[in-house]
């Protein structure tokens, strides 16, 4: 399958779908819904910094001017001299199960990697998403573990499993 999707910066026009994949239980899916958080953050933070700073950023997944979804990253600090990007997706209902999102997460790992200097990038997900740890695995993520009971979800601790590649490892 050929899966064409670019990421791209968020434009205010972005900020309904935004909105959706936090806000929306429905639209955020069985693994995301996390409760309800500010609304107004997304749109601060775009004034702010348009979304992409030295601690992160979110870009938009874009399909032929469709909207799937976003991809995003944040610095995680090792010690006095390190940190790492952990990166996290999220589509919307139509666009999932297609390879999008695969093909979004690999482009974020090799746009970070050409324009920072970061080692190591990190994404962890839900036990039980499946789905998702296959999208990690074909985008060249390597599978390091299980976290137990480290996520919040519908009133219970989920276990999580986390995943990494680093600027060395073949792609």
């Amino acid at each position: 399958m050929n899966v064409q999707v670019i990421l791209r910066p968020v434009t205010v026009a972005d900020m309904p779908v935004l909105h959706q994949l936090t806000q929306d239980p429905e639209m955020t899916g069985e693994f995301e819904w996390a409760g309800w958080s500010d609304p107004h953050d997304w749109r601060r933070a775009w004034e702010e910094n348009g979304l992409i700073g030295p601690d992160g950023g979110t870009l938009m997944v874009d399909r032929e001017g469709e909207v799937l979804g976003l991809v995003n990253w944040r610095r995680r600090t090792v010690g006095r001299a390190s940190y790492y990007w952990a990166i996290g997706i999220a589509l919307l209902p139509p666009a999932r199960g297609h390879g999008y999102g695969t093909e979004a997460q690999r482009q974020l790992v090799e746009y970070l990697f050409a324009h920072t200097t970061v080692h190591r990038i990190a994404a962890s997900t839900e036990a039980g998403n499946r789905a998702e740890q296959r999208a990690l695995e074909k985008a060249g993520f390597t599978r390091e573990g299980v976290m137990r009971g480290i996520g919040w979800r519908n009133g219970a601790w989920r276990d999580g499993v986390s995943y990494s590649v680093l600027r060395t490892d073949p792609r």
